[in-house]
């Protein structure tokens, strides 16, 4: 009796051991780390999604994996005091709660509202299409891999968001944004095969094109603003139709997946064109800008792409309503200045401060000449005007340095400067101001030049193998394109 119980014991233990270590291979195999912290057994295998489900909870954990890679991306602009936060500290789990939420509730509303339920093919290609098109290899290839290189996940998680997108328009977008529904769990009932992603080494062949994914584009539009977060291009408002539509829609890209999503209207700021607008590191800062029924305007709003929400800007001591004005972001204010307010050319300005919502005029001592359609870069320390045209549309060859810190205005030299020119270019290359192009009033330009604020002395840009002159020349008032 004592050799039988022992007998059983000895087996169950051995069962028990045996048990044990299958656990620790299969958990070793299962839970190997990879950059975004998981990875599963063979994953360029084809999942096998028929016998998966897929919970609300994964789909948000999935989310936050694919926001954090997004973030690592973002531009933090160096001249931001502070330092770039945590992903924690821009977007919460409610808003990512949200993101989940609403491609669910647009995946939904393609299926019961539209009858087009989009299909296991249908992801597949999606996929498929975001491997080969991709703009930036490497970044999708780390998308892959934070959501474990599981097909199935990245079809649910990144291709379906997308494709609910792009599928369901965006009017349809909003009206169904304010609906309620609960999404527990989708059970899978076809396998994905992960694609392999087109040049996945990131390199990129130089001096060519490549055009962008029109499907979801915005509307076709001019005098609009874009910004470059890191990880997509934002686009916003313009005129659509020449002078009569203007519009408060715009468009994210992202060269990644090669996609648009369009960005939301709810509580944006009214439609306009020649507006202006600035990257902060979180937000895109619009402001100004002229909307045929309203007029030249002196509001603007803060559009924020992790959330696709807007707030408005405060209009308390903002500057004058102006169009064709310039703005720069400082790494704490973005300051705009210039501009025309239909009657005046203007030489004011003001600094707006995100932080607390609030304007602080521009000095006007030793400031330039009123202007509009001139240029405007920082440099790290001050704001450089220069060129553009005088109240009687004079072109002007000349600019001046603001200083925020002592609100102060020092004039840039005119030896050596450029012919006197609007509608041109400028940027900061880290020691200088280049200037290029534009128009004369009467020609476009093709000579430019460059500027040393330590020196405050120019030099010309050659003029060898230069572009064909190109620009924007205002004369009498009017804009001859």
């Amino acid at each position: 009796m004592k050799r039988e119980l022992f007998t059983k014991s000895g087996f169950f233990n051995l069962r028990a051991l045996i048990g044990l270590l299958l656990c620790a291979a299969t958990a070793f195999f299962i839970l190997i780390p990879i950059r975004s912290g998981l990875a599963f057994v063979n994953p360029r295998a084809p999942a096998t999604a028929s016998q998966r489900t897929f919970r609300f909870e994964e789909r948000v954990f999935y989310q936050r994996a694919i926001e954090e890679v997004y973030w690592r991306h973002r531009i933090w602009p160096k001249e931001r005091p502070d330092p770039k936060p945590s992903l924690d500290g821009v977007i919460s789990q409610a808003q990512l709660e949200k993101k989940v939420r609403d491609y669910l509730r647009n995946s939904q509303a393609l299926a019961d509202e539209w009858k087009r339920p989009i299909t296991t093919e249908q992801l597949q290609a999606e996929m498929d299409r975001m491997a080969q098109n991709t703009r930036q290899p490497e970044v999708l290839q780390e998308l892959f891999e934070a959501l474990g290189n599981d097909p199935f996940v990245i079809a649910e998680c990144l291709a379906r968001p997308i494709l609910a997108e792009r599928l369901l328009a965006h009017p349809a977008v909003e009206r169904v944004k304010q609906r309620s529904g609960m999404f527990d769990q989708i059970v899978a009932g076809a396998n994905y095969t992960l694609p392999t992603i087109s040049d996945p080494s990131g390199g990129c062949v130089e001096d060519t094109w490549t055009p962008t994914n029109l499907t979801g584009a915005p509307d076709g539009r001019v005098s609009h603003t874009a910004v470059w977060t890191g990880s997509e291009m934002i686009v916003w408002g313009g005129d659509n139709c020449f002078l009569s539509c203007d519009v408060n829609t715009g468009g994210r890209y992202n060269p990644s997946t090669d996609s648009w999503t369009a960005t939301s209207t709810t509580n944006a700021p009214d439609g306009r064109h020649s507006h202006t607008a600035v990257w902060t590191g979180t937000e895109m800062i619009v402001w100004g800008g002229f909307n045929l029924g309203i007029g030249i305007l002196n509001t603007g709003g803060r559009y924020d792409p992790a959330t696709d929400s807007w707030v408005a800007t405060s209009t308390t001591n903002a500057p004058e309503s102006r169009t064709y004005h310039t703005a720069v972001w400082t790494g704490t204010e973005m300051i705009v200045w210039g501009g025309s307010d239909d009657a005046n050319h203007l030489n004011t300005g003001g600094r707006y401060n995100p932080a607390n919502d609030s304007w602080m005029a521009t000095s006007t001592t030793n400031a330039p000449d009123a202007r509009r359609s001139h240029t405007a870069v920082w440099t790290d320390n001050e704001m450089i005007v220069w060129g553009g045209v005088d109240q009687n549309f004079v072109h002007l060859n000349t600019g001046g340095k603001y200083n925020p810190i002592t609100d102060s205005w020092t004039a840039t030299s005119t030896t050596n400067a450029p012919d006197a020119r609007s509608g041109h270019t400028a940027i900061w290359t880290g020691s200088n101001m280049i200037v290029w192009g534009g128009g004369d009033g009467s020609v476009a330009l093709n000579t430019g030049a460059r500027y040393d604020p330590g020196t405050n002395s120019w030099t010309a840009t050659s003029t060898a193998d230069t572009p064909v002159a190109r620009g924007v020349t205002l004369q009498s008032g009017l804009e001859a394109k």
